[in-house]
């Protein structure tokens, strides 16, 4: 499932820094703007307990992990939107991924700069939201002169709910609001949002980049952006990327728990980002257990048992006749698939079964 997740933000804020701690690729990271000029393509393995405890439980001769990608793109400054810095590419770029993680900067360091000469993170927020909200407010208001044309001179009901739809993004923008702003009334609305492509409609993650000693608690800045935040539908990540870093570089898993301890954290920033990611991309996992192989395999959320069977081989879609389930907790309490079929707890399920985070699948298919 090809599903990438965009790292964002001004010069200097440490994205590239985040993509070389989370992912397989590698970014340049150097202490002068646009560093980055092509964005970096980069996959990571899910972290997921779950695989861990089926791997455990059956002893396969594989495992293999769910992934996510990311991409690395190149810092946004003022005046993007019509053209400034890389401002053309850099909207190019956001308009291919699915989500938007973007990270703020929320440390003092007098040894990096800033393109703008001090930190102000939820200053830095609006510059890029800004940007962002220029391009779709563009591409809104010629999408409306189009379809307020075809539903008035045409009758097209179809161009009408459009319109009403465009008139409410057009009002958001103009509020310096962002498009996700915008509640959808139905099933219809969500399909014509889709179709539109707008970059302030992607669900966003934001990532305040701290000081090691803020890792655990935040501070002032993380503070500010929760505030300046509160009203989107958008969540606020924590993580210290230069730390991140170095966590990254001990290779003995007890000493790189023991240095999170130190900090003041049960687990890495990255894992809670790379799991993070995953939710915001709008993916679920369920998995297929036994001696041959543990597989975490990658969905949406809200698909049904035949697209999880495509997942694996689209002959199992094409052929789907029935899945068996077994829930995850149920496969944990009785260690095997024969004792869970013998306790009256595997459930046999049809075309329309709507797959749970953390299912357990077996697909019967005929073709």
């Amino acid at each position: 499932m090809s599903l990438k997740c965009g790292i964002v933000g001004l010069p200097n804020v440490g994205k590239s820094t985040l993509f070389n701690c989370i992912s397989s690729g590698k970014a340049q990271s150097a202490n002068f703007p646009f560093c980055t000029i092509e964005p970096n393509l980069g996959s990571t393995n899910v972290p997921d307990k779950r695989l861990e405890v089926l791997t455990e439980i059956c002893q396969p001769r594989s495992v293999v992990p769910a992934t996510v990608d990311i991409v690395d793109i190149a810092g946004l400054v003022k005046g993007a939107s019509k053209g400034e810095g890389l401002g053309n590419q850099f909207l190019a770029n956001i308009r291919e991924t699915d989500a938007i993680l973007h990270v703020l900067r929320c440390f003092d360091d007098g040894n990096i700069i800033h393109v703008d000469g001090s930190i102000d993170p939820v200053r830095d927020k609006e510059i890029v939201d800004t940007e962002l909200q220029i391009k779709d407010l563009e591409t809104v208001e010629s999408r409306l002169a189009k379809s307020v044309k075809q539903a008035t001179t045409g009758g097209d009901k179809e161009a009408k709910k459009l319109v009403d739809l465009l008139e409410r993004y057009r009002a958001a923008l103009l509020a310096g609001k962002s498009c996700r702003t915008v509640e959808l009334l139905n099933p219809d609305e969500e399909a014509m949002a889709k179709n539109l492509f707008l970059l302030t409609n992607k669900p966003v993650l934001y990532v305040c980049n701290v000081d090691e000693a803020s890792a655990a608690s935040g501070n002032a800045y993380v503070d500010a952006v929760r505030e300046a935040v509160k009203d989107e539908q958008a969540e606020i990540l924590v993580i210290a990327a230069k730390t991140e870093a170095e966590i990254a570089e001990i290779e003995d898993y007890e000493d790189r728990q023991m240095f999170l301890e130190e900090l003041g954290l049960q687990e890495s920033g990255v894992v809670r980002l790379i799991q993070g990611a995953y939710h915001l991309l709008g993916l679920l996992t369920f998995f297929t257990a036994g001696a041959d192989e543990c597989r975490a395999w990658t969905i949406r959320k809200g698909d049904k048992a035949p697209k999880a069977a495509g997942a694996i081989h689209t002959d199992f879609e094409r052929g789907f006749i029935r899945a068996e389930v077994i829930k995850y907790e149920d496969f944990v309490q009785y260690r095997s698939e024969a004792a869970v079929r013998a306790a009256g707890k595997l459930a046999t399920e049809g075309k329309e079964y709507v797959v749970q985070d953390g299912d357990i699948m077996h697909f019967l298919f005929n073709v």
